[in-house]
């Protein structure tokens, strides 16, 4: 059977939270010895994905955990994101175009569109009061 890694992070929903999953990301490739290729582009998957659960998932003004999981196997790094904010499946949302000039595309919508580009594999479900966001990174 192929060894597997996980490590698990749990942060508020604030945004000075993602400091810590920079932290965290660092450590992990040092750890793990992941390819330093992938690092800077999970960073940027995960600060989009996790600020856009910081920002609209929750109540303003009230305090919840999002927990990140990241597990390693063969040639793979897996992060799912729980959250259990506003139920909200990100993949659904359609790419922007980018080939209209910037002043005549619609604010937002460029955060999953990176997202989709970056990893491998996007997966949405809800699964009880949880909204379950799983991202698959192969290297």
């Amino acid at each position: 059977m192929e060894q597997q890694e996980h490590k698990q992070l749990i942060i508020r929903n604030e945004i000075a939270e993602l400091n810590r999953v920079v932290t965290f990301l660092e450590g992990l490739e040092e750890e793990w010895q992941l390819p330093l290729a992938i690092i800077t582009p999970i960073n940027l998957v995960l600060e989009e994905a996790l600020s856009n659960v910081i920002f609209y998932a929750y109540e303003k003004g009230s305090t919840h955990e999002i927990k990140i999981d990241f597990t390693l196997s063969a040639n793979q790094l897996d992060i799912t994101i729980t959250d259990t904010g506003k139920p909200f499946d990100p993949t659904r949302k359609e790419d922007p175009d980018i080939d209209l000039p910037a002043e005549e595309r619609p604010i937002g919508g460029l955060g999953i569109f990176l997202i989709r580009k970056i990893m491998n594999e996007v997966s949405y479900e809800r699964v009880g009061q949880e909204n379950v966001l799983r991202m698959t990174k192969k290297f």
